[in-house]
């Protein structure tokens, strides 16, 4: 990961003061990827500028990104074989974590 300006260095710091922690997963362990509960996303520095979001924000199956499929009439959080049923609870979750990360990473810096 490239160096972080003191002005994306204040978004981490309001990241990190929300609850936001960064965690590696294979194979993103160069990109900034940051969870909350069981949410995840994964971000990127933009030159000269703040921080952004590389791809929406995923739900963690064992410990890695996942992708939302629709299996019959259900949702489901597929990684590799494993699924993981995308309940109203989940869902929620992933959407609350969703909101406040573009919220955080939209805030004009604090002067």
């Amino acid at each position: 990961m490239q160096e972080l300006t003191p002005q994306q260095m204040k978004v981490i710091e309001r990241l990190f003061e929300a609850g936001f922690r960064p965690i590696a997963i294979p194979p993103y362990e160069s990109a900034l990827c940051m969870r909350k509960g069981d949410c995840v996303a994964v971000l990127s520095a933009v030159p000269h500028g703040g921080i952004r979001l590389l791809a929406p924000p995923s739900y963690l199956v064992e410990g890695n990104l996942s992708v939302k499929l629709k299996r019959g009439s259900a949702e489901v959080f597929v990684w590799k074989k494993k699924e993981m049923e995308a309940t109203p609870e989940r869902l929620k979750e992933l959407e609350a974590f969703r909101r406040e990360l573009s919220e955080l990473l939209d805030m004009p810096p604090k002067q």
